[in-house]
């Protein structure tokens, strides 16, 4: 499967404007042949602590539309996170930091982000989520991750066997770059999965965003990346490749954390 990690900049609290300009990027991630389009952690509007003004109802979002419109319309798979406020499933009033997975045919799956940035006061503005989700996207088994949980090697871990893709989108600062570009690498490393890491681009309420977005192989090689700029990152995604270098270097079964 061809993947594609759009790396973009946002409109900040613009959804509309935002959205204006990735419809023809994911347009044309489809038209260089990707199955899998993603975009970055809260990709309408960016990484905002104002709930009150971004948070979309989970009955009638707009960005949830606007995805599953686009996999319609292109027949692929379109992903990011999106700030949804609580339908009654959700603990408390706050929203949640949603990852939408939006297929054709109306396919749609979600993950709320378990690990809210305390660093940032996230955690006040938007609640936990719970479960780990992972996805069949077309015989890929996708698991998605948002932003700070990728700090958290046993979230990652704990799915391993049952993942052949980690997907990972962010607003990660540029502040601290070099943790964002060494954890994808060793997540991909230690569970023999690929990661596909999309971080977005340009200045946010007064923090600056430099992408760093890569895509990784199950030994951690670097397939595509991209620093600075807008760009559409491409990468084929097999899970053959995952079942092989795990037969050949059986690490994980001398894990000694039990798994699940």
């Amino acid at each position: 499967m061809r993947v594609a990690a759009v790396q973009h900049d946002v409109a900040w609290e613009d959804r509309a404007a935002t959205l204006g300009r990735l419809e023809p990027m994911i347009g044309a991630a489809a038209a260089a042949g990707a199955r899998l389009v993603v975009l970055t952690e809260m990709f309408p509007t960016g990484f905002s602590m104002a709930p009150e003004r971004i948070a979309e109802p989970a009955a009638a979002s707009p960005t949830t539309r606007f995805l599953l419109g686009r996999a319609e319309a292109e027949g692929v798979w379109v992903c990011g996170s999106v700030a949804i406020r609580p339908d009654g499933r959700e603990s408390g009033d706050r929203p949640v930091n949603r990852f939408l997975l939006a297929g054709p045919g109306g396919t749609l799956a979600v993950y709320d982000k378990i690990h809210p940035f305390t660093y940032s006061g996230e955690h006040e503005h938007y609640a936990a989520g719970t479960e780990r989700v992972t996805v069949d996207v077309e015989g890929l088994r996708v698991t998605p991750f948002v932003c700070y949980d990728l700090r958290f090697a046993d979230e990652f871990w704990a799915e391993a066997r049952t993942t052949d893709c980690y997907v990972v989108v962010a607003n990660w600062p540029a502040a601290r770059r070099a943790h964002w570009q060494a954890l994808l690498v060793a997540r991909a490393i230690e569970n023999q999965a690929y990661v596909v890491g999309v971080n977005r681009v340009g200045d946010g309420d007064g923090i600056h965003y430099e992408g760093d977005s890569r895509i990784v192989s199950p030994l951690g090689e670097v397939l595509d990346e991209a620093s600075g700029v807008e760009r559409i990152l491409f990468a084929d995604v097999d899970p053959a490749v995952v079942a092989e270098t795990r037969a050949r270097y059986p690490f994980l079964d001398d894990r000694r954390a039990a798994d699940g």
